[in-house]
């Protein structure tokens, strides 16, 4: 008897009255793109990529019109050439040729560079939002649903902290709503 008394009294601080609540585990959820492109910074940043790869492509096109120029020049007086000066003109287009589609290639790839350049201090920053609304609501971890990653989320365990995040960076409701009251006015214009 005097053992079953001494068990019962070190089981006692695992039991749990009805009126205490375990504190179950939560975690967040957010659509990692919605934030990242309402962030102002990030239409800044979309702005001057586009203004960059407006450069780049006007390059592309210059050299296109210019091996376009000369390939006219080509064929209007491959008839009329000797020879040698023929095979000159064909290695000079071969040139201009390989040179355009080498452009186009590292165009591309140092657009990319600068788009990943521009966008890593608005991912630092939101990654930091994130952090800071996750550490003070308590998650356990915080899930990114786009790409329907997560189709479903228990309300009990799951929170969805787009709008907390949105508020820690700054961004008000009203910037966000603007596309959706633009439609929904212009729809309203129709009418």
């Amino acid at each position: 008897m005097k053992q079953l008394i001494t068990l019962l009294f070190a089981l006692l601080p695992f039991t749990v009255s009805a009126q205490e609540q375990v504190r179950v585990p939560q975690f967040g959820y957010l659509s990692y793109n919605t934030v990242f492109q309402s962030m102002p910074e990030y239409k800044q940043a979309q702005a001057d990529f586009a203004a960059l790869k407006a450069k780049y492509d006007a390059e592309a096109t210059r050299a296109e019109e210019e091996f376009q120029r000369k390939f006219t020049e080509f064929l209007n007086g491959q008839k009329d050439f000797p020879q040698s000066i023929m095979l000159k003109r064909q290695a000079e287009l071969q040139d201009l040729m390989d040179r355009s589609i080498a452009f186009r290639k590292e165009s591309s790839r140092l657009l990319a560079e600068a788009e990943a350049r521009m966008q890593a201090p608005i991912a630092s920053q939101l990654n930091q939002a994130i952090y800071e609304v996750a550490a003070e609501r308590g998650l356990i971890y915080v899930l990114n649903t786009d790409g329907n990653a997560v189709p479903f989320v228990h309300p009990q365990v799951g929170v969805d902290i787009t709008e907390a995040v949105k508020q820690k960076l700054g961004i008000k409701e009203e910037q966000a709503e603007k596309p959706q009251e633009a439609q929904a006015e212009q729809q309203s214009n129709e009418q």
